[in-house]
């Protein structure tokens, strides 16, 4: 009997399939077949079959969509931190309307916890807005006793403070915040916080008799008051009031003699009475 050989069968073309005894199966012979490789390049978004025209991607979630995508402690968070500051911002308007409404129950009650809150950051001037302006120029002025090296005791003349703060500030294309509002701002913090009758009202009327003639020293001992190796030992401070001149066409009359407010003479501590805070 004759044995067919697989290559007189099929010829001699090495790459022709050959048929294997154990059957069809056992025929699939060849390179594995490899892994579908992911496209590279640019990824083209799809297009809207009715225009044509690609789909851009969607926006990324914002607002409450965005805070409903995060995790559940930082929601919590998220929460707190946007109650706190609803919660600090009525508490501020609530402050700063007690503050410029006519006295009433609330804040006649509560008139040292709204100080609290509105000094100094907050505080609300409406003299520029009033029915009517300030209409008058008032000048702080300040005089000492001073005490020479060799023990000798002399009152100077009374130095206008403002004045020096004027002339500072006029002309100058960047005038100091200090010399425009210092001054200004620690005499009307004085009067606030007294009555009628130039005594202190609680703790804030004494820090302002604290403030103002800390200031007055310092001011003395820029214009050369004490001498080398003086001291200052007690200070006196006033104030020149001067109504402005209405104009011509207004047919007013106003007095425009100068009215003077002097404060009773303040002793210096020790600590200050070198010409400086220490």
């Amino acid at each position: 009997m004759e044995s067919t050989d697989a290559t007189g069968a099929y010829g001699s073309d090495p790459s022709a399939p050959r048929v294997s005894a154990d059957g069809p199966a056992a025929a699939r012979t060849g390179p594995a077949a490899s892994p579908v490789e992911p496209p590279t390049g640019p990824v083209v978004p799809p297009a809207d079959p009715t225009t044509g025209h690609a789909v851009p991607p969607p926006d990324p979630p914002t607002g409450y969509a965005a805070l409903a995508g995060l995790s559940a402690p930082y929601r919590a968070a998220a929460a707190v931190a946007v109650a706190l500051v609803g919660v600090v911002a009525v508490v501020h308007l609530g402050m700063v309307f007690l503050h410029v409404a006519p006295s009433n129950t609330v804040s006649r009650q509560h008139s040292r916890a709204i100080d609290d809150w509105i000094y100094p950051e907050f505080e609300q001037n409406w003299k520029l807005f009033a029915p009517n302006p300030l209409q008058q120029d008032i000048a702080v002025q300040v005089r000492a006793d001073t005490r020479g090296a060799d023990g000798t005791v002399r009152t100077t003349g009374w130095y206008d403070l403002s004045a020096e703060d004027g002339r500072a500030v006029d002309g100058s294309l960047l005038p100091s915040h200090t010399r425009q509002n210092e001054l200004r701002r620690a005499w009307d913090f004085f009067l606030a916080s007294h009555d009628g009758e130039g005594r202190p009202v609680g703790l804030r009327g004494a820090l302002s008799e604290q403030y103002l003639r800390r200031i007055a020293v310092l001011r003395l001992d820029r214009d050369g008051a004490v001498g080398r190796g003086g001291g200052i030992d007690r200070v006196q401070v006033r104030s020149v009031t001067t109504n402005v001149p209405p104009p011509r066409w207004s047919g007013e009359q106003v007095s425009t003699m100068p009215a003077y407010h002097e404060l009773p003479w303040w002793t210096v501590p020790a600590d200050e009475a070198e010409g400086g805070v220490k």
